[in-house]
């Protein structure tokens, strides 16, 4: 079931651009942890960790908004859950974390989530998952659609009507 739209971006926004973008670190400040990096061999994240006392979770959230580019897209229109990977969570577990299991081919399953979710969905499947889970983008609506499609919650249609 990996019929999945939109192409994902070929091009890579370093997370050090990303951290500049955001105002957490300046041009210097990545130079000089690209040099380290080069003569360590340590992770960008935990250089700016240990270097400048980055929040671990401004690393985590640059860190998706990298990932969240580079991966596929997901139009829910032409997407049909295999209903097996619908047991994998409960409802709970889906709208909690903003997750929707999408296919399992034998080694990994791919789930859906927006951008701003990725990191909380990442916790979940770290956490839960008891496999490889692959994530694809969707559009904030089209989750809650297909969210509430496949697992319903009395309510939420209602409160996301109001929220607009």
């Amino acid at each position: 079931m990996n019929s999945y739209s939109g192409q994902s971006s070929k091009r890579t926004i370093r997370l050090g651009t990303i951290l500049v973008q955001r105002g957490v670190l300046d041009e210097h400040q990545v130079q000089r942890i690209l040099r380290i990096q080069q003569s360590s061999g340590q992770p960008f994240g935990l250089l700016c960790e240990q270097l400048y006392d980055i929040p671990p979770s401004k690393i985590e959230s640059a860190w998706a908004k990298q990932y969240a580019m580079l991966v596929e897209k997901t139009d829910f229109a032409s997407v049909d859950p295999d209903p097996e990977v619908l047991d994998m969570i409960s409802r709970r577990q889906a709208w909690q974390f903003r997750v929707m299991p999408l296919s399992w081919d034998g080694c990994e399953l791919t789930m859906a989530t927006t951008p701003n979710d990725l990191c909380r969905a990442l916790r979940f499947a770290n956490n839960v998952i008891d496999r490889a889970v692959y994530f694809v983008m969707a559009a904030p609506g089209a989750l809650d659609d297909a969210l509430q499609r496949h697992y319903p919650m009395p309510g939420v249609e209602h409160v996301r009507r109001r929220a607009a």
